[in-house]
């Protein structure tokens, strides 16, 4: 398996219409090794990693980063994903084993996993005082139509997202992907006639990609009938930046009577990171040599 994803960025000729479609399967391949999710939370924490990515690459700065954080109240917990702006995610959920049975169509109950009691948060740091942060109720749970209706009720942006990943009966991840497809400004009758006939014949995410086709198949799917050119390509790969003088810059922050309650019956504080599981361990002289420095 590639150890990248890959996402291509679409226009039309006409430009009324932008398409971003992404196999994420070795991304969400690298974060069921990390988080040992059950088959259900692979989808779920698949889906919203693939979501951010591709709306990761829609940022304009080399700092800036997008986290999507859904709360369903469904026993998968809080999800998590967040992705810089060359579509590179990382993400987490709350509980990683969830089981659940088969929908009646026997496809994973991401929805009742996830729930549908509770809000989807948006929040985009551009490098200014304050994120951007944007939230709708979530619809179904599903994550793709959520997607698609935060864009619709918070940001009035017409949108088409679909997300897809298939896990194999030994809980890896076999294929895994994602479109979003967004109407320009004034954007015509008929060419919203003609992307509502093409999503509509449109199969699964992961009908096409486990059948062998390409994202640039799909996105010849996705704009049948349409003049295209590809602006942008991006191999993204789950990445999490944390270290252990990221944390240490995070305890110099906290009062020094704090961080010397942080070491355990051992003598050492241990840190594990929620994205990537590595585990880091501050001796009682490593915090204080944190005191010392943050001038407490």
């Amino acid at each position: 398996m590639d150890e990248k994803g890959r996402i291509i960025r679409c226009i039309t000729k006409d430009a009324t219409a932008v398409a971003i479609v992404m196999d994420s399967t070795a991304i969400v391949a690298r974060a069921e090794q990390i988080h040992k999710t059950s088959a259900v939370i692979t989808a779920a924490l698949g889906r919203a990693l693939t979501a951010a990515s591709m709306m990761g690459i829609m940022l304009k700065g080399k700092d800036h980063s997008i986290t999507i954080k859904i709360n369903g109240g469904g026993p998968a917990g809080t999800i998590m994903a967040v992705s810089d702006s060359m579509g590179n995610p990382r993400g987490y959920a709350v509980n990683p084993v969830v089981e659940l049975p088969r929908r009646v169509d026997g496809k994973l109950d991401v929805g009742s996993a996830v729930g549908k009691d509770g809000l989807i948060y948006v929040m985009r740091d551009t490098g200014g005082s304050e994120p951007y942060i944007g939230c709708t109720p979530l619809v179904t749970g599903e994550i793709a139509e959520d997607i698609t209706n935060y864009y619709a009720n918070s940001e009035q942006i017409p949108t088409v997202c679909a997300l897809g990943v298939l896990v194999n009966p030994d809980l890896t991840a076999k294929v895994s992907g994602g479109l979003l497809l967004q109407l320009l400004p004034f954007c015509p009758e008929e060419v919203i006639n003609r992307v509502e006939k093409n999503i509509a014949s449109l199969p699964s995410m992961t009908s096409m990609l486990d059948s062998g086709m390409s994202i640039n198949d799909i996105a010849d799917k996705v704009l049948a009938g349409f003049e295209y050119e590809i602006m942008d390509e991006y191999e993204p790969e789950y990445h999490c930046g944390c270290s252990k003088d990221r944390i240490a810059r995070a305890f110099s922050t906290m009062q020094p009577d704090e961080i010397r309650k942080l070491p355990d019956e051992s003598g050492n504080a241990e840190v594990i990171c929620h994205f990537c599981n590595r585990a880091y361990k501050f001796s009682i002289h490593d915090l204080e040599e944190i005191i010392k420095s943050s001038g407490n």
